[in-house]
């Protein structure tokens, strides 16, 4: 066989990438339109990935986010980004390389990619920097779509958003 020294590979998986990027950008300066909302899935130990050691011990390996209602603070750079979610109550801030993500799903337009993370480098655990314990932040209310909305009141915080084994729903 012969030996690929333009790496297609890399050309394909960097513009799938960019499409994530793409597509996260729009949501952090528009909100999600319509029923979107996204299912992230990334290795946890990923060099770069920043989790409060309570999430990292509960999610060791990998990790799935959705970003649908509750989420606040969405901000991508070229190579990660940034959010904040609720994790039993307790609000954290999430940062992933997107060199980490192993896939991303769309399930309203039945939309997904998946990564090979075979090549990311994993932190050592005695190198994993020390993320700041939990603290009280403020939680802005769920973007609405039209500006009309704020004048309603804002619902009581419900107790923030619910982590979700996938798991259960693959097929086997």
């Amino acid at each position: 066989m012969a030996t690929d020294h333009i790496r297609y590979d890399v050309l394909a998986r960097d513009a799938l990438r960019g499409v994530l990027r793409k597509v996260l950008t729009d949501a952090a300066a528009h909100g999600l339109p319509g029923e979107h909302h996204f299912f992230i899935t990334f290795v946890s130990k990923a060099e770069g990935v920043k989790l409060s050691p309570r999430l990292l011990a509960q999610y060791p390996d990998e990790m799935t986010i959705i970003l649908q209602h509750q989420f606040w603070d969405l901000t991508v750079l070229e190579d990660r980004f940034e959010v904040g979610l609720s994790f039993g109550g307790i609000p954290e801030r999430l940062v992933v390389p997107f060199s980490a993500i192993k896939s991303f799903l769309d399930p309203s337009v039945k939309f997904g990619l998946q990564f090979d993370t075979s090549d990311v480098a994993e932190v050592a655990p005695d190198n994993l920097p020390a993320a700041p314990a939990p603290s009280a932040v403020a939680v802005p209310a769920p973007a609405t779509e039209k500006a009309e909305a704020a004048d309603e009141p804002t619902p009581p915080n419900q107790g923030g958003a619910e982590v979700v084994r996938l798991d259960r729903f693959r097929k086997k």
